[in-house]
């Protein structure tokens, strides 16, 4: 089994152009605003205050870096980078505002070179919204051969035996996770590396 034994924030960006440069494999997380990103990246990585979530849904319109280091159980060291994009779909903003917003965001997604994994988070309570489907097929419509997707149902907690089966039933696939019970999160780590190093 693989953990996380450094995660360093590096820096937020508003656009492609101030991004951290390019080199690392990165992973990309994206979700609906309040799916818990940053509450999924802080129980990844066993650091409490490393994502920082706003009190605002949909607030933060910055694109965060973390520097990442994964070992293995031959303390064989695999550096990464997790990149917490803007949530989507509930931001009191402008409408140009948001135009722009949405424009910046597709630019990153999909100029970056260094995006190998995109972690899609849905809320398992809520698994059939609009804005979900659109999120990915629109990375199906964009993934490149070395870019893979994985699904994570967030706050899995929230659900009864009965209603997680019916999730894996339709999504074979499917990660799920609570951060609160501290579920599904080393299956979520494993699958993340798995995708980034295991051919």
């Amino acid at each position: 089994m693989i953990k996380i034994v450094s995660a360093l924030f590096v820096k937020s960006s508003s656009n492609l152009d101030e991004a951290v440069a390019e080199g690392t494999s990165e992973v990309a997380f994206l979700g609906r605003s309040n799916v818990g990103k940053s509450s999924l990246i802080n129980a990844l990585a066993c650091k409490k205050q490393l994502a920082k979530s706003s009190s605002t849904p949909g607030k933060t319109q910055l694109i965060n870096f973390f520097d990442i280091t994964y070992e293995d159980n031959d303390k064989n060291r695999f550096e990464v980078r997790f990149v917490d994009l803007p949530g989507f779909g509930y931001a009191k903003v402008s409408k140009e505002m948001k135009k722009d917003w949405h424009k910046r965001l597709n630019d990153f997604i999909k100029n970056r070179v260094s995006i190998r994994v995109f972690v899609h988070l849905i809320d398992a309570r809520h698994t059939n919204l609009d804005i979900d489907v659109g999120v990915f097929e629109y990375l199906k419509s964009i993934i490149r051969p070395d870019q893979k997707i994985l699904s994570i149902y967030t706050k899995a907690d929230k659900l009864t035996q009965k209603e997680m089966g019916l999730i894996l039933k339709k999504d074979k696939n499917a990660t799920l996770v609570s951060t609160l019970k501290k579920r599904g999160v080393d299956e979520a780590n494993q699958k993340i590396f798995n995708m980034l190093f295991k051919v």
